[in-house]
């Protein structure tokens, strides 16, 4: 039976997820209980996990609350349990997890913070706030080379992954996007659906892998419009994503 993911609209832009396999139930990242109560409730369907990605509130506000309420499990980032809520179970790369009898691919990818980490459930690669749709996280606890390297290691997910991540941030990431790369049909085409999509009422997520690198800056410092927008065609490739970021922070 396929994994079901259900998009969980929490505070004013975040996203919490629902994942169902059999009689497991996980919530990832969430940042406040009702709205995951009210999503369980709608579906019948009893939580019995809380992922969380990285500690900060507002991924992981509803853990105790939520944990008190069903007696979920809280799994985490094994190297940061002293920050997330409520943990139980610490996960690292070399531990990953298992979810319902599904091996649970766990990746390291601090920057955002130090111990960020995307949970791959059956080909789904819940994120965070390391990479988004056509954007990536703020470098809060991780410099420009450790980001780097964390989203060249999301990178080598199959091209049909699909991304959930944490926030509806993409029509302004893709606006940013478009400041460097103006001629790129992939991100021209992945923009008018984001608009439909927004003025819908829609969530731009998920997203697959290989659009994000079609499209998404971030995952794209050394191509040729990007590096003469920046003015940095000898440059090398972290120096290039360290100025991209430094952009978008002012943007």
């Amino acid at each position: 039976m396929p994994t079901r993911i259900e998009i969980v609209p929490c505070l004013s832009d975040n996203y919490a997820y629902l994942v169902k396999s059999g009689d497991a139930c996980a919530v990832v990242d969430p940042s406040e209980a009702a709205p995951v109560r009210a999503a369980l409730a709608a579906r019948g369907w009893t939580l019995t996990h809380i992922l969380n990605t990285h500690h900060h509130p507002d991924h992981c506000g509803g853990n105790l609350e939520l944990k008190k309420e069903t007696g979920a499990i809280v799994v985490g980032p094994g190297k940061d349990a002293a920050r997330i809520p409520g943990i139980d179970v610490g996960v690292t790369e070399e531990s990953g997890w298992e979810f319902d009898g599904r091996k649970v691919q766990v990746l390291e990818v601090p920057a955002h913070t130090r111990g960020a980490i995307t949970f791959v459930i059956d080909g789904n690669a819940f994120t965070g706030d390391t990479l988004f749709s056509m954007g990536c996280g703020r470098l809060f606890e991780g410099d420009a080379t450790m980001m780097w390297n964390s989203l060249s290691k999301l990178m080598t997910l199959p091209d049909d992954t699909e991304i959930y991540c944490g926030h509806e941030y993409t029509e302004s990431n893709g606006r940013f996007a478009l400041t460097l790369e103006p001629d790129n049909d992939a991100l021209q085409k992945r923009m008018e659906e984001v608009r439909a999509l927004r003025a819908a009422g829609k969530p731009t997520i998920p997203v697959s892998m290989a659009t994000e690198k079609a499209t998404n800056p971030f995952l794209r410092p050394d191509a040729p419009q990007i590096r003469k927008s920046l003015g940095m065609e000898g440059a090398d490739t972290v120096a290039a994503f360290h100025e991209i970021r430094a952009r978008k922070n002012r943007f």
